[in-house]
């Protein structure tokens, strides 16, 4: 389970050595693993396997904020790589990675919601897509302190949840944890991306009538 989450495009031996390998880096694994997850060929599953893993074996909290972190620092790299592609090739290069179809609901939804449609992507998980939202960001010129911001606070939300039923509930939920990750996933980080989306719909209301009161 584990390999196949953390490479699944290479052969069994191969993909052992790497998994040891990231497993040997301890908190440090969350940086190359985060550049490969976060960027145009990500391996879905395999940032929050390794922070729930990482967890479960302290139960000490300090430690589980610090595994959440290393895994938003890994991640936010990995996203600002691929938001400097979409921003050095523009919307040219998005033309032919994604259909017209795909691109033409990206940008809508990226021009309603800009913040939250980085930050809200960056809390579910897969099927829920991000990366395209990263390029359209960078091909739409969207500020970098904004952009990093908003995949900061998606991602460290995220962690923070896994990493936290990682250390509380130890070894004896590991198996269950791992096994239905994205079950675990959905249920904790989709109630948690209920309140989030809220609170923008809340604030995109009040600035539209903030707007409207000005114009009279």
């Amino acid at each position: 389970m584990l390999t196949g989450l953390l490479i699944t495009a290479a052969k069994p031996t191969v993909a052992h050595s790497v998994r040891r390998w990231i497993f040997h880096l301890g908190a440090l694994g969350f940086i190359p693993l985060g550049l490969v997850d976060s960027s145009v060929i990500p391996v879905p599953g395999s940032m929050d396997v390794l922070t729930i893993v990482l967890a479960s074996r302290t139960e000490e909290w300090w430690w589980w904020i610090y595994y959440a972190v290393m895994a938003t620092v890994g991640s936010v790299l990995g996203g600002y790589l691929t938001y400097r592609l979409g921003r050095k090739g523009g919307e040219k290069a998005l033309e032919q990675k994604f259909s017209e179809r795909q691109l033409k609901k990206t940008f809508k939804i990226f021009e309603r919601w800009g913040f939250a449609s980085i930050a809200i992507p960056a809390i579910l998980p897969p099927p829920i897509p991000l990366v395209p939202f990263l390029l359209v960001a960078g091909a739409m010129q969207y500020s970098v302190k904004k952009f990093l911001l908003a995949m900061t606070v998606g991602r460290l939300v995220r962690y923070t949840i896994l990493a936290y039923l990682g250390g509380r509930y130890g070894r004896k939920m590991l198996p269950f944890l791992t096994a239905h990750v994205y079950v675990v996933l959905g249920v904790t980080l989709g109630l948690t991306a209920v309140g989030v989306a809220g609170y923008f719909l809340f604030r995109n209301k009040k600035e539209k009538k903030s707007k409207s009161k000005k114009k009279n």
